[in-house]
């Protein structure tokens, strides 16, 4: 998937974080939400902007992020 449509990095809104387009809903919140092990359905229902598409956007965009850096692990 294509993550670039859905988010955006702006140096003006929240610090510059990654956030959804159009909003000031960081990436981040989402993809701890998700870690947490919520579920689709209870994220959209907090955040009403969003759409299952910026969901998966977000996935997307934290592989790539995966795939950019390796941090290392503890021995």
């Amino acid at each position: 998937m294509d993550w670039k449509p859905y988010i955006t990095v702006d140096p003006t809104i929240h610090h510059g974080k990654a956030c959804f387009t159009g909003t000031r809903i960081p990436v981040s919140v989402v993809l701890d939400n998700l870690a947490a092990g919520l579920g689709e359905d209870e994220i959209l229902k907090s955040y009403p902007s969003l759409s299952s598409k910026a969901i998966h956007a977000a996935i997307a965009y934290a592989a790539e992020l995966a795939r950019e850096e390796v941090l290392p692990l503890p021995a």
